[in-house]
């Protein structure tokens, strides 16, 4: 199965009716040096879920340019819902509640800046969707956090979780054991009922039993 033809035929089978493209988004953003957001498909996903679902309270960690996180807001401003997502980088952090308030989506969303690590362990309200798209690095080390923050019943979705079994460049292949951690503990995780589905860079989504 050719996936290089089959994604492309599916981008432009969508980019015809977009809302928002990712492209458009970079495009429109001052700030240039950020780490990549997410795909298209992976931010329709995103919509989709959560137009399905209604979550009431969503946790993004990891914020960049808020590319993901604007997606999420234009669905949860239908229903009154709200977003707290997490950035590590000030300049990016200031950027994003910019294209915030440029695509009117800003008081859906509560922006925490500083180190995923410190921030989940104090936050205690519990979370209908968890999306993670951090330093892959910190996945299994907020996997247990995730689990806690996360309602029963509720969603965890990761993004990058194919890096293990996809050509990556060598800079990022220190990235590949932490996802395969990651991966392991979600599949063997007796809370969760997964699977793991390849749009993007691999998307692993869960539900809390």
């Amino acid at each position: 199965m050719d996936f290089d033809k089959i994604n492309l035929y599916i981008n432009r089978l969508y980019d015809q009716n977009a809302e928002l493209t990712r492209q458009e988004f970079i495009n429109k953003t001052q700030l240039k040096d950020f780490i990549p957001v997410v795909d298209d498909d992976v931010a329709r996903f995103l919509k989709l879920i959560i137009k399905i679902t209604k979550p009431k309270r969503i946790l993004e960690i990891g914020t960049s340019i808020g590319y993901s996180t604007t997606s999420m807001a234009q669905v949860v401003k239908e229903y009154e819902g709200q977003i707290t997502t997490v950035e590590c980088d000030e300049t990016v952090a200031l950027q994003a509640k910019q294209n915030f308030i440029n695509a009117n989506v800003g008081e859906y969303i509560d922006l925490k800046l500083g180190n995923a690590k410190e921030i989940l362990p104090s936050l205690q309200e519990k979370y209908d969707l968890i999306f993670q798209d951090a330093d892959k690095k910190l996945y299994p080390l907020l996997f247990n956090d995730c689990l806690r923050l996360l309602k029963a019943g509720g969603l965890l979705i990761a993004e990058d979780t194919l890096f293990p079994v996809i050509d990556l460049e060598m800079k990022w292949h220190d990235l590949v054991e932490p996802i395969r951690q990651f991966n392991e503990l979600v599949v063997t995780c007796p809370e969760l009922d997964s699977t793991l589905l390849p749009i993007g860079d691999g998307v692993i989504i869960a539900v809390k039993k």
